[in-house]
């Protein structure tokens, strides 16, 4: 198989090809998250009732941003798995299969979302600011093929090892996304619905970018023409037994916001549900170096089980637990320590001071959510990588619907310890399953090399 740079590397040493990978993918979340937390600074100066109304629609946000990771990581996976074998032409055709599920998935998201938008928020308990809530929602849903088609073609530009093309488009997106935000709120007028159009336009940009390297320049590894492609129905199924689970996962943490935001609207109002929105939005930035680095496993994983280097796998999951970790503890203790500083830009305007020092405490307490999720993140990655996306469905499943709704429900409402039991049963859950998410893929890597050792001795004698 003709190989270039990015594929030499990603078949090479995997502790190298993590480090070389995660870094631009790090880079690129930051400046996502940075934009996602830009807009509600910026929405923070409306008043608490807008923002408020970001909070009730980041769950839909992010579940439509976890069905685009989760097909990208199906293909992903895939296509680097037949890289790993050193089958070019069905890797060539992988990508395809990838790009047209992807538009055929985003027409279908974007209905559902839009029918039942209404609805869904009601259910959320977003009554008090359903019209800002719908303002910003209907925009975003209208055109979340923006939203989805760039990290479903960003897998692709990952399996081949080409980092740098699925995250610039995806990082200066987010750039400009700061830049015109302010414009379509104030200048404009807009309100939140300018935060809606900012973050759909600037999005454009990012698709339109993929699209040209991919169909116009045709410079890639992978090609994308008509003479690469054989229609096989085989290959969107290995697609989706990745990408359905992967992106299941992000829908059950959208979920899991979603109970969130309705048990502290009951115990403290659309207050407690702003300041979950601000300050968990700080905790998540906390971490993606680990999602970064577990996402670079996606492909390095890949490649080794297409291989059969099953001791490439052990590494694999290993280094990137060892550096996630390293880099969360920093990330925990920085967040400690500048809380107020932080807290204080979701809440500089008059009528959202009295949010400073709530989210302060929020942050303090939850950045220590950040030091799991090296375990579970790797864990899940390493799983979708050598497509056992199933396996890694259900344990995020059971940590966070099981573990971490339990533990939450029992300190904050049995036990009567309000928002404070909240945020220590989502602790609890979350750090008792990462661990055990992490355990079995070290119990399943340990089987393969086991196998594959007896397969070895079976074929010697």
């Amino acid at each position: 198989m003709e190989k270039n740079s990015n594929i030499e590397m990603i078949t090479g040493d995997p502790k190298k090809a993590i480090n070389k990978l995660s870094l631009p993918i790090i880079a690129s979340m930051l400046l996502i998250f940075a934009n996602n937390i830009i807009d509600s600074i910026w929405v923070a100066g409306l008043g608490p009732d807008p923002l408020a109304a970001l909070g009730y629609i980041t769950p839909l946000f992010m579940v439509l941003v976890g069905i685009g990771n989760g097909i990208g990581a199906g293909g992903n996976s895939l296509i680097s798995r037949y890289i790993g074998a050193e089958n070019k032409s069905s890797a060539n055709n992988a990508a395809i299969h990838n790009l047209i599920l992807g538009i055929i998935i985003s027409i279908f998201v974007a209905a559902i979302l839009l029918i039942f938008l209404e609805p869904l928020l009601k259910l959320m308990g977003a009554s008090s600011v359903l019209y800002y809530a719908i303002q910003y929602g209907q925009i975003i849903f209208a055109f979340s093929f923006a939203v989805l088609l760039p990290p479903i073609f960003g897998g692709a530009f990952r399996a081949e090892g080409d980092v740098k093309r699925a995250t610039l488009p995806i990082a200066i997106t987010a750039i400009i996304n700061m830049f015109i935000d302010p414009i379509f709120i104030y200048v404009f007028g807009l309100g939140v619905a300018g935060a809606a159009w900012a973050t759909i336009i600037a999005h454009f940009l990012s698709l339109a970018a993929m699209l040209y390297w991919m169909l116009i320049k045709r410079d890639t590894y992978l090609e994308y023409n008509r003479e690469s492609f054989h229609n096989d129905l085989s290959m969107y199924k290995d697609i989706l037994v990745v990408g359905i689970p992967a992106s299941l996962e992000q829908l059950i943490l959208s979920a899991l916001t979603i109970v969130v935001n309705y048990m502290l609207t009951l115990v403290s109002g659309p207050i407690a549900v702003a300041v979950y929105t601000a300050g968990w939005r700080i905790i998540t930035v906390g971490m993606l170096p680990a999602i970064g680095i577990g996402t670079a496993s996606i492909s390095v994983a890949g490649v080794a089980f297409g291989a059969g280097k099953y001791e490439n796998l052990r590494v694999t999951a290993r280094c990137a637990v060892k550096v996630a970790l390293i880099a969360s503890i920093i990330v925990c203790i920085l967040l400690n320590v500048f809380a107020n500083q932080i807290a204080f830009v979701f809440s500089y305007s008059e009528s959202s001071a009295q949010l400073e020092p709530l989210i302060t405490s929020f942050i303090q307490i939850m950045c220590l959510f950040i030091l799991y999720v090296p375990f579970g993140a790797s864990a899940a990655n390493v799983f979708q990588g050598i497509g056992k996306g199933t396996i890694s469905f259900g344990i995020t499943a059971f940590r966070e619907f099981i573990l971490v709704l339990i533990f939450s429900y029992l300190l904050g409402f049995v036990f009567n310890m309000g928002e404070f039991g909240i945020y220590c049963g989502m602790l609890l859950g979350g750090g008792i399953g990462s661990l055990i998410g992490y355990a079995a893929i070290e119990w399943y890597i340990s089987r393969l090399i086991k196998g594959a050792k007896n397969d070895n001795e079976a074929i010697a004698s």
